[in-house]
């Protein structure tokens, strides 16, 4: 029987070296060559110049006090001193703790306290978001915290001041001793307890998982590879970063959050040859107003992923963007993220129909969930990875990391998959009843367990149902305690406003008197989400066919 069970095998060895080992490597080896551009405000650096400021930042971190293991939280959109605090931090072994810039001031602090954070780098402020007001509402309650740095002010200025009359030789001696199987970064994945869990990643991790994703895309030093994905996801800072740095190419910052004209534009004038983005972000791309006047032509890669891609938005990306050599890419924060992908050698029908395959130097096999059985070829089952991308546990929560790897080392994933004969893989749902909304991954429970704080609020139960835009949205059907008036989509949204990251907030609202149930008592989402496609009008939506 030919078992869903693959190795991916590859000519080159895996990477051994730390992230400021190689990035050091890239600097000898493409000095004058532009590494980093932020098209929005026109600052540029080349390998040499990158180095200097990513030196200057670690050596002011070290006169901080900031060491081995400490934990160096980042609360910004995407900008030039994100990139310079992601490789200062490996540098000196301190541990970055990405923070989304969507989180309200609840999330914060429970991020600041879980990982125990000793200095934050933040933006002041981003959008409608006062990120220094919510550090100032918060700081009194995390006592790990000792330093705020906020980007572009006086603490930061003279950081980086101090930090370039510090010792180079220093700084060497601090990443001598080093290990690649340190952890080096902390990102937070939504917790189905209603807490985020801290996956815990390595040099080892990040770095190889960059560089063999970097590989499918025939990265040389010769790309530019526009990222308007964020930096606090692994596709910004691994998918994005990683991949460049690793290949001496070039980090190209459209804007400090996605905006799709600015993606557009900086294609256009920095001339890039890959984009990244979620289905959602192609999406707007390509219908931005006056989209046939910008000159895309050299592109040639890039990568759709965060999301299931649906097929006819990556048919246009093809023949619209030209980008003929694009790869989907698939998997989670705990596995670096990429555990498979489509090549640019692959055929249209599969790099339009599948997540292509597994990546070099990892296992991917498919099982009976109930059994643990690894299933036939073609029979879908509980898509599980092992290898040197699996994180090395969620931060100090070993129960909940024993959950998700077994004995064997094999990650878990809850994402329902078949295989074919060839390797190739389809995902085709998920056991967990997680929601990916435009990229974003929502536990519905986290959502829940706010709902239950509204006075009025008896019950709720979070779906996801389809959407042409976000591949999902979130909706909540509600029961009303005794005598409370229902309530509409418009009092829930202003109830969360503020207090939930905006992707969180149900976009549709159903009050009921009971939700439909098995005989033994649960909950059955997938009768709530088939009677909500019909009421919601969602058809359309429910049949698009994805990767």
């Amino acid at each position: 029987m030919n078992t869903s069970h693959v190795s991916g095998s590859s000519e080159k060895p895996l990477l051994g070296d730390t992230i400021g080992d190689n990035f050091d490597r890239a600097v000898a080896a493409f000095g004058d060559r532009e590494a980093l551009v932020e098209h929005a405000t026109g600052r540029r650096w080349t390998y040499r110049q990158l180095a200097d400021e990513v030196h200057a930042v670690a050596l002011g971190l070290v006169d901080l006090g900031v060491g081995k293991g400490d934990r160096v939280g980042i609360w910004a959109p995407n900008c030039a001193e994100w990139t310079f605090t992601q490789y200062a931090t490996a540098k000196i072994g301190a541990i970055l703790v990405n923070i989304n810039p969507a989180y309200r001031v609840h999330e914060l602090k429970y991020v600041l306290n879980q990982a125990g954070i000793r200095t934050l780098v933040a933006a002041p402020s981003f959008k409608t978001s006062d990120y220094a007001a919510m550090i100032d509402e918060v700081s009194g309650e995390c006592p790990d915290l000792e330093d705020v740095l906020l980007i572009g002010r006086e603490e930061w200025t003279s950081l980086v001041a101090i930090g370039r009359g510090g010792s180079a030789a220093h700084l060497d001696e601090l990443q001598a001793e080093l290990s690649a199987d340190d952890p080096i970064n902390i990102q937070y994945t939504s917790g189905t307890t209603g807490f985020p869990k801290g996956a815990t990643l390595s040099h080892r991790n990040i770095l190889n998982n960059g560089f063999f994703v970097g590989e499918m895309c025939g990265y040389t030093e010769a790309d530019r590879i526009c990222i308007p994905v964020p930096f606090y996801h692994c596709f910004g800072m691994v998918m994005g970063n990683l991949a460049a740095t690793s290949h001496g190419a070039c980090m190209v910052i459209p804007a400090p959050g996605f905006d799709p004209k600015a993606t557009l534009e900086t294609v256009a004038a920095e001339r890039c040859t890959s984009l990244y983005g979620v289905p959602t972000m192609f999406i707007a791309e390509l219908s931005e107003p006056g989209f046939e006047s910008y000159d895309l032509s050299s592109l040639r890669t890039g990568i759709m992923a965060g999301s299931p891609c649906p097929v006819e938005v990556m048919k246009q990306v093809i023949d619209r963007m030209g980008m003929t050599e694009v790869t989907i890419a698939y998997g989670m924060t705990e596995t670096s993220p990429v555990s498979t992908q489509t090549s640019k050698d692959d055929s249209l029908d599969r790099r339009v129909s599948t997540v292509g395959r597994v990546l070099p130097h990892l296992e991917v096999k498919v099982i009976d969930p109930e059994t643990g059985e690894t299933v036939p070829r073609g029979t879908p089952g509980e898509f599980c990875t092992r290898g040197y991308s699996v994180m090395l546990g969620y931060w100090e929560q070993p129960d909940k990391t024993a959950e998700a790897i077994d004995e064997d080392r094999w990650m878990h994933t809850g994402d329902l998959a078949a295989m074919d004969d060839e390797g190739y893989l389809n995902i085709t749902g998920r056991i967990k009843d997680m929601v990916i909304r435009g990229g974003e991954n929502v536990y519905p429970r986290e959502v829940e367990e706010f709902l239950y704080t509204h006075p009025d609020i008896l019950d709720a139960q979070v779906i996801g149902v389809p959407d042409e835009k976000y591949g999902e949205e979130l909706m909540a059907w509600i029961r009303m305690k005794e005598g409370a008036e229902p309530l509409t989509a418009d009092a829930i949204r202003e109830f969360c406003t503020g207090k939930l990251a905006h992707y969180k907030i149900p976009r549709y609202v159903r009050v009921v008197d009971e939700f439909p149930m098995t005989v033994t008592g649960k909950i059955r989402k997938v009768e709530m989400r088939e009677v909500s496609v019909e009421l919601l009008g969602l058809q359309k939506a429910a049949a698009a066919k994805h990767a």
